[in-house]
């Protein structure tokens, strides 16, 4: 079939030239008349409008987000169906349980917790995208990352976007709309599974989950007689609130304020540069932290702040006013690491 419509011009701003769009053309916005811009090839990438090339000529990969997420699936099912400590089956086998057991008899657990935890992840990616498809940033779709002998079966999420092309509003919305989509959908799941945890019993397991302040405030309601517990083995667990537990994790992981993570996204939009300091000074805390505490798990994460930079990089425009409604839920968004990360993790038990 013959494809009538015209060419488009993708030097254009949006498919539109400067006319079209009510724009002066970029030797006017360079402010220099003597120097114009005959194109807008030639005007700097950051402060050039987005142009229809920059949609229409880079497909999205799809192939590999979408191979990602199914590998994703696969992993968190299989961390459920083993009681999230997959690293004792390797091999195929596991003390008093071989791996054909924990399909045919756990498989439920795992779906379960797979459709829990991808839930989250989607629901956090995806405010970030659809975010970036309102202001028109140019992003990829969200890559999940499959972690098959890990206890929680993934590393979480990311999306790819050009950033430098957002002001301070926009950074801000796209940055917290993440974090308010994933405990959109953690907080209920977490709930449901702190109403079936089995609490009657000691636990039994390698490891201990701490929980954070969010959990252990859903326990002491929803059982009294049990307010003081502050970790958990995983015969205590069920697949509701180890999924909830992951989707905490990564919401108050993200929400730590350095470097570009969405924490360091809010901090910036509300402090400008004086967020590099408190960037800075949480890093140096941390490592504090680790040291003295021995938690030594969240040393890789650390490594990875520091190799892409503590400090948040200039928006495109960080003179434009984010007004008091976005500022008060900026402010209170920094209490979200407080709340929902848990500083120990999880450590083995003696």
């Amino acid at each position: 079939m013959q494809d009538d419509d015209p060419p488009v011009d993708k030097t254009k701003p949006l498919a539109l030239d400067s006319a079209e769009a009510g724009l002066p053309g970029p030797g006017n916005l360079m402010g220099s008349s003597d120097e114009t811009l005959e194109s807008w090839d030639d005007f700097p990438r950051a402060r050039r409008p987005l142009l229809a090339r920059d949609l229409s000529s880079r497909r999205r990969r799809i192939w590999l987000p979408a191979l990602l997420f199914f590998a994703t699936c696969l992993s968190t099912w299989w961390a459920g169906a083993s009681y999230w400590e997959p690293f004792q089956y390797v091999g195929f086998g596991g003390p008093g349980d071989s791996w054909r057991g924990i399909v045919l008899q756990r498989h439920h657990e795992g779906f379960v917790y797979m459709a829990c935890v991808v839930g989250i992840l989607l629901a956090h990616e995806m405010g970030h995208y659809v975010a970036t498809l309102i202001y028109r940033i140019p992003a990829s779709l969200p890559y999940f990352i499959p972690f098959p002998l890990a206890p929680i079966g993934t590393m979480g999420a990311v999306i790819g976007m050009e950033g430098f092309r957002a002001n301070r509003r926009q950074i801000f919305d796209i940055g917290l709309a993440g974090p308010i989509a994933g405990l959109i959908i953690a907080a209920p799941i977490l709930w449901l599974g702190v109403a079936r945890l089995d609490l009657s019993e000691p636990g039994r397991g390698n490891y201990r989950y701490d929980c954070p302040l969010v959990a252990r405030w859903m326990i002491a309601r929803q059982h009294p007689d049990h307010a003081e517990v502050t970790g958990l083995q995983v015969s205590q667990m069920n697949p509701y609130f180890v999924a909830g537990w992951v989707g905490l994790l990564i919401t108050g992981l993200n929400m730590l304020p350095v470097s570009q993570l969405d924490g360091g996204h809010v901090t910036y939009t509300l402090f400008g540069k004086k967020a590099h300091w408190i960037a800075r000074l949480f890093v140096a805390g941390a490592v504090f932290y680790m040291l003295f505490s021995r938690t030594l798990m969240w040393g890789l994460m650390l490594l990875l702040v520091l190799v892409i930079g503590t400090d948040h990089p200039p928006t495109a425009n960080d003179r434009v006013p984010l007004g008091w409604p976005r500022a008060v839920l900026g402010f209170v968004s920094l209490s979200i690491p407080i709340l929902c990360f848990p500083p120990r993790g999880l450590w083995p038990v003696p």
